[in-house]
């Protein structure tokens, strides 16, 4: 009985040192695992929207907005602003595709103010390795074929997968997800069409760089074909 109690005090020693230094760990990590999500966020936004294309802090100038039809995701969702000497350039929607093979897929979707892609990059998703994650820049250049399209590049019913009749390619093997993606930067693109002017309204002096939300347009709600 003595060496029973003797073990389990040790071990409760153990413990009681092991989840101390686990949340230590985590305090003063925490800071710099923020830092470094910014960084990496920051080249995501600045793959798509170059730093010579604006000259305004793309990452402070943002929105917070909801519309879970258009924009996949019931949450707010944040929509970094670029600008050049005050004016509009770009707008980068960090948009849900909510129907991945293995779940949501996150993504990046930057739309110049004529309404042309100025590019897309996913930032986080789930899918098979191999397989579905060829909508990963760093496995396959399929999501760079975004660049330059627009709503009337192709027409409506081009934005599919060619497997369901439309011009974007599919997988081997795969086409939940490249079909998902494609209908998330579709979606984008209409609610960008339906919100432009609200989406660039400058925020008041003492507000820049805060969090806003900005709740679902009021406009006519369009569903995607894809």
């Amino acid at each position: 009985m003595r060496n029973t109690a003797i073990s389990a005090i040790i071990l409760g020693l153990f413990a009681i040192i092991g989840t101390t230094l686990v949340a230590y760990t985590f305090e003063s990590t925490k800071e710099q695992i923020k830092t470094n999500q910014r960084m990496a966020l920051l080249r995501s936004l600045h793959h798509i929207i170059s730093t010579e294309e604006h000259d305004n802090d793309i990452f402070q100038d943002k929105i917070r907005v909801i519309n879970p039809t258009l924009l996949g995701s019931d949450e707010p969702v944040s929509i970094y602003r670029a600008r050049m000497q005050g004016k509009p350039v770009a707008a980068v929607i960090a948009a849900v595709a909510p129907d991945g093979y293995n779940g949501r897929i996150y993504l990046l979707v930057g739309i110049y103010y004529d309404g042309t892609l100025a590019g897309v990059r996913v930032v986080r998703h789930a899918e098979t390795p191999g397989l579905g994650d060829l909508v990963d820049e760093q496995k396959s250049n399929w999501i760079l074929g975004f660049r330059n399209r627009s709503l009337a590049d192709p027409t409506p019913d081009g934005w599919k997968v060619k497997r369901d009749g439309g011009q974007f390619d599919q997988f081997t093997g795969a086409t939940i997800t490249p079909r998902a993606v494609v209908k998330a930067v579709y979606n984008s693109l209409i609610y960008y069409r339906q919100n432009r002017d609200t989406l660039f309204r400058p925020l008041p002096e003492n507000e820049a760089g805060t969090k806003q939300v900005q709740p679902a347009s009021g406009a006519k709600q369009e569903t995607s074909k894809p």
